[in-house]
Parts: C-alpha cells; sequence; structure tokens
C-alpha cells in the first residue's frame, strides 16, 4: 500500500533537488549536475534518522545523478567528426522532463490546496427549487373562479333587470367611470368584510351601462390584488370580499 510521507519539508527526492534548483536560482534547462550532486548529497547524509524505506527513494535519486554525472565527465564525440554519427541526447534531458512534470503538478496542487481553504470559508444552507418556486409564480387572481363563472354571474344579473346582452342601437355616454366605481365598490366592500355576493352589488334600477362598468371594475379590482372571488359551494352566487393590507403585500 503507497503513501506519502513529509520529510524535513521535502515530500520527495524531486522536491528536494526542484528546493537545491530554486534556491540556487539554477536553470532547470542546464543544470550543473557536479554542482547539484554534491549538495544533495549533504542533505541525504543529514537524513540518518530516516525511515530506510522512505529514505531509499532519495538514494536511488542520489544514483541517478551520480550516474548523470559520470556520463557528463565521458568526453562526447562534436558533430560532424569522423566517422561517428551525431552525439547522443543529453544525460540530463530524462532528469529536466520528471523535474518539469513535476513542477506543474506542484503547483496544481497548490492551487487546488487554495481554492479548498477558500471554499472552507463559505457556508450555505441547503436550497431546492421547490422552497422558492412559489415566489416566483405568477399570482392569479380568478384562482377559485374562472372568468366564465363571472360572465355567466353577469348574464344572470342582466336577464333579472330585463337588459339582456342584446347591443342597443344607440350608445350612450358613460356617466360612471370604471376608476369611480372601483373606489365605490371598495368602500361598500368595507362594510361586508366577510364578503358581498355578486349579484347584491346591484339594484333593481340599475342600468345596463352601470352594471357593464360594475363588472369592468371587479376585473381591474382582481387584477391589482385588491379583492377575491370565491364560489363557496357549486353553482352558488360568487362571494368578493376585500383582501387586507397584508395579504395584498404578499400577492
Amino acid at each position: 500500500m503507497s503513501y506519502a510521507v513529509k520529510l524535513s519539508a521535502f515530500e520527495g527526492p524531486l522536491d528536494l533537488l526542484l528546493h537545491l534548483i530554486d534556491k540556487d536560482q539554477i536553470n532547470i534547462y542546464d543544470i550543473p549536475i557536479a554542482e547539484i550532486t554534491a549538495q544533495y548529497l549533504v542533505y541525504i547524509e543529514d537524513m540518518q534518522n530516516l525511515d530506510m524505506d522512505v529514505a531509499s527513494e532519495f538514494l536511488v535519486m542520489a544514483a541517478t545523478l551520480v550516474s548523470i554525472k559520470a556520463r557528463m565527465l565521458l568526453p562526447r564525440t562534436p558533430k560532424g567528426q569522423g566517422d561517428a554519427e551525431e552525439e547522443g541526447p543529453d544525460p540530463r534531458e530524462e532528469l529536466v522532463q520528471r523535474l518539469l512534470e513535476y513542477r506543474k503538478f506542484k503547483e496544481v496542487a497548490s492551487y487546488l490546496k487554495t481554492q479548498e481553504r477558500q471554499a472552507g470559508k463559505v457556508y450555505t444552507r441547503n436550497n431546492s427549487l421547490e422552497l422558492y418556486q412559489h415566489l416566483f409564480s405568477p399570482r392569479d387572481p380568478l384562482r377559485g373562479v374562472t372568468l366564465d363563472l363571472l360572465l355567466a354571474s353577469l348574464q344572470q344579473v342582466l336577464k333579472k333587470a330585463g337588459a339582456g346582452l342584446t347591443i342597443p342601437g344607440e350608445i350612450t355616454r358613460e356617466e360612471i367611470q370604471v376608476p369611480e366605481k372601483m373606489r365605490q365598490l371598495l368602500t361598500l366592500l368595507v362594510l361586508h368584510p366577510r364578503g358581498m355576493s355578486f349579484s347584491r352589488m346591484f339594484s333593481e334600477d340599475t342600468t345596463r351601462s352601470e352594471m357593464i362598468v360594475t363588472f369592468l371594475a371587479v376585473l381591474e379590482l382582481l387584477k391589482s390584488g385588491q379583492i377575491s372571488v370565491e364560489q363557496r359551494n357549486p353553482f352558488s352566487d360568487i362571494v368578493i370580499s376585500r383582501r387586507t393590507q397584508e395579504l395584498t403585500e404578499e400577492a
């Protein structure tokens, strides 16, 4: 079973090598192997109290450095001389690639650790769509009562008044405007806190024009959320109630 152990501030031989390179501001693409090997061996000698399984990784890297140093000391045939082909690859090339990869992963690990610390400072609450969906759903001013039912109630009132739904040949000027009728209805509903039936809003001498204006005023009050309508029993008359200020604000 593999595991990572951090020793003397170094998490492995590559970490130690990067420390030596950065400390002396050495070009990682042109590592002075002799100098780095000497410094590395000094650190190895100071690690006498380490567990052997872990220290073996450092010893393997020490052997690799010594091997690279030996190959660097061997004479190399320059290009274009004799029958020899081009000179071989740089003995340091593989080590440089390993160091570059290690540095890349180390920087990514450092970034992720920073992000983890930042995320640990953020506290969120458990949210779900159901908790807030009702706040954004459009309010239905005719909830519980359809427009057809309101029209049917108006038709019944018109029939009782003998006006019907026929359009007269001559249209007279309306003396009562919708805004004024709205104010009248709100005042009337104050006297009926438990609600008032739609048909009771009209007297026997109410004209057809006033009935229509009243119906339009009811629709406007519904739209603005100032009143509510309901049908408490099937086929019963529609009851209109004034909404309280608290309910209006919640809507």
